[in-house]
């Protein structure tokens, strides 16, 4: 039998298999509401066979979009747009976990869109001023962030609350806070970006001190059943910043938080990062995570072949394997990762006649339905 299409229990969630969409933004909204393009984008990969879709990186505030096509769930209008799509998924689709990635930018926030060069936008030209743990731009030529003071730590965290609110009257059934590449939560954690002196600056404890307040307050927001994880970048890749160390740490205070679980990403923080990119290159953080706190962990990272998912679950470097590019090359990458592996995958039944001759068993049919 294959581990990567066996059950796994995330909290009080129990996903069909061990596949995970990744959050991947899309630069298609409207004001922070979701588009038709949403409905296509997430429709066609909740048909995947995946066990958990994430829906892309979700801004609290409207200062918190990357661009500003980003998703927001700051307004009720955001909730109505996104509850369309989220309505249509639970009609439609096989039965799969939906979560959401909650995220705020920081000082990566005022670009342009990626496929437009996604260069900073300065307010006059159309973008809006940014915030950070300390008045230190993230790149030469971009404009400082304002450093949050007192009043701005609690608006941030309230807004971080607020959207939690959100996606659990939307239903999500996971949600994941975002606390990686190079955006707000781990601009605090790295040495690089914070050089604030005062209690949320200096040391790990107090480099920590706001993200571990901010999933500690959606945690108290959200009911108990509601699993809430945290992305995080294992590394900087650069001397003296943040690394797989302090990540041990930070799991560590999130696990006695009640984390359901890491999503163990790398990078984003700095342009000065080098990584030494090649399939699995992340997944050493994951295993270590998992192996010196117990939580379960996400691996992502040019993870493309199945073999290569199955060893990584089964082999217990990761509870799950997320996939992003390689789901959108692929969006029936769980199908054909079922066939290649002797498995059996989740399709409607609009689909069931698409199997290959000799695949004939590859969907599971009502009757199979545990």
């Amino acid at each position: 039998m294959s581990t990567l299409f066996s059950p796994f229990r995330l909290g009080t969630r129990v996903l069909k298999n061990r596949i995970v969409v990744s959050p991947m933004c899309q630069y298609s909204a409207e004001d922070g509401c979701a588009t038709d393009w949403h409905m296509i984008h997430l429709g066609h990969l909740a048909l995947s066979g995946a066990g958990l879709l994430f829906v892309e990186a979700t801004a609290v505030s409207p200062e918190g979009r990357i661009a500003a096509s980003d998703l927001g769930l700051w307004s009720d209008d955001n909730e109505a747009a996104l509850r369309r799509v989220v309505d249509a998924i639970r009609r439609y689709a096989p039965p799969l976990a939906l979560g959401i990635q909650l995220a705020h930018a920081g000082r990566k926030a005022s670009t342009d869109v990626p496929w437009a060069g996604g260069h900073f936008i300065l307010p006059e030209q159309g973008g809006w001023q940014t915030l950070a743990p300390s008045a230190l731009a993230y790149a030469p030529g971009d404009a400082a962030p304002r450093a949050l003071d007192t009043a701005g730590l609690e608006r941030v965290r309230g807004e971080f609350v607020t959207a939690a609110q959100r996606a659990e009257r939307l239903g999500f059934d996971v949600i994941e806070l975002h606390a990686a590449h190079g955006y707000l939560l781990h601009e605090f954690l790295s040495p690089l970006s914070n050089v604030r002196d005062d209690r949320y600056g200096g040391s790990l404890e107090n480099r920590m001190r706001f993200p571990l307040e901010v999933f500690d307050a959606m945690r108290a927001a959200l009911h108990a059943d509601v699993p809430l994880g945290v992305r995080i970048s294992a590394t900087d890749w650069v001397e003296g910043g943040w690394d797989i160390a302090q990540s041990l740490a930070f799991a560590e205070a999130l696990r006695r938080r009640g984390c359901a679980f890491i999503d163990v990403s790398s990078g984003g923080l700095s342009p000065a990062q080098q990584i030494p990119v090649a399939p699995g290159y992340q997944l050493p953080f994951a295993a270590q995570i998992r192996g010196e706190t117990g939580m379960p962990t996400m691996a992502v990272g040019l993870i493309t072949d199945p073999h290569q998912a199955e060893n990584i679950v089964a082999g217990g470097h990761a509870d799950l394997v997320a996939l992003a590019r390689g789901m959108l090359y692929d969006p029936r990458w769980p199908w054909h990762a079922a066939a290649e592996l002797g498995a059996r995958a989740d399709a409607p039944k609009q689909y069931w006649a698409a199997p290959p001759h000799g695949h004939g068993t590859l969907f599971k049919r009502d009757k199979d339905a545990e």
